[in-house]
């Protein structure tokens, strides 16, 4: 399914100020979130923590809080991995790369590729086909007119004229989406991003699946009308499920965080799993448990409870 390559992929510039300035607010965020019932992490005990970014474990300002940090490290010590799960590029990881300790390993591209964040090097990847993303450009474009495509490759982003720029030092590359993926084939698509001015986020993914869907994973995590395009089948929950499995670690062993409709699959395949106080309403309704929200720490108090539960 993935190609593998041993060779370091460039991470390109670093990320922007803000690369979600307006994502992740869609619901009040409680003063106070009290643990679930029934939370247990005795049988059997969480091997490995899998957390999405963006609303998630960082806080609104893009940081990493000194207490997630300290119960990030704290994991580590007792001997869990930490796997950070984005739908963020890999040049865009540099948010956490004062914070990895020895979790140097992120799934970025909602799935699509598997980095070591700690060297930089492309471990994986699960390109979406070149066809497809045509499809589907093609497809959606049609269905919704004024939709604007932009191209995630393992090493480059490309986007067309009416596809804003969200890097201070975007190149300025811009061409017609057919184009820009007939172009720089020796770097595999890991994201095709669809973006509309208008649209309600929620009825441009319904109407992009419509339309679109048995020839790409879609899916979304901002508020904006942007959608996320991923090879049929690829998911955060593929490629955990796959790096676990190479682990030996099962998915009761899993415990898993996330806040927007992109983790969801991530968040039915964990053992157990939590959505932050400010998750999207989908995200709190699938998930049993609630941690709060990600301006109060809420991952760094579940981890919490996690280690104090090992050393009982």
């Amino acid at each position: 399914m993935g190609i593998v390559t041993s060779a370091t992929e460039p991470t390109g510039p670093s990320e922007p100020a803000d690369p979600y300035p307006d994502a992740h607010h869609p619901v009040a965020t409680p003063a106070t979130v009290l643990p679930a019932p029934h939370e247990s992490f005795d049988d059997p005990a969480p091997r490995l923590i899998a957390t999405d970014l963006d609303g998630t474990l960082l806080r609104d300002d893009k940081t990493v809080s000194p207490r997630t940090t300290a119960a990030l490290a704290a994991a580590e010590a007792a001997g869990i991995e930490v796997f950070f799960v984005t739908g963020r590029p890999a040049r865009w990881m540099g948010v956490v790369s004062d914070h990895l300790a020895s979790h140097g390993m992120g799934i970025v591209g909602n799935g699509a590729a598997v980095f070591d964040l700690r060297s930089g090097t492309l471990i994986e990847a699960f390109p979406l086909p070149e066809s497809d993303a045509l499809a589907v450009a093609h497809a959606l474009r049609e269905a919704v007119p004024g939709t604007a495509f932009a191209v995630e490759r393992t090493a480059l982003f490309r986007r067309e004229p009416g596809y804003e720029a969200l890097e201070p030092d975007d190149p300025g590359a811009c061409a017609p989406i057919d184009v820009l993926l007939a172009e720089d084939r020796a770097h595999p698509i890991l994201k095709l991003l669809a973006k509309h001015p208008s649209i309600d986020p929620d009825d441009f993914l319904a109407t992009a699946l419509a339309v679109a869907g048995p020839h790409a994973e879609i899916t979304r995590s901002s508020e904006t009308a942007l959608l996320e395009i991923s090879g049929a089948g690829v998911s955060k929950a593929t490629t955990l499920a796959k790096c676990c499995a190479e682990r030996g670690v099962t998915a009761d062993e899993v415990v898993a965080f996330g806040d927007m409709p992109n983790d969801l699959a991530m968040l039915s395949w964990a053992g157990t799993s939590y959505a932050v106080a400010n998750a999207h309403p989908r995200v709190l309704a699938a998930t049993v448990f609630h941690t709060a929200s990600n301006e109060e720490d809420g991952v760094a108090q579940v981890i919490e409870r996690i280690v104090a539960a090992r050393r009982r």
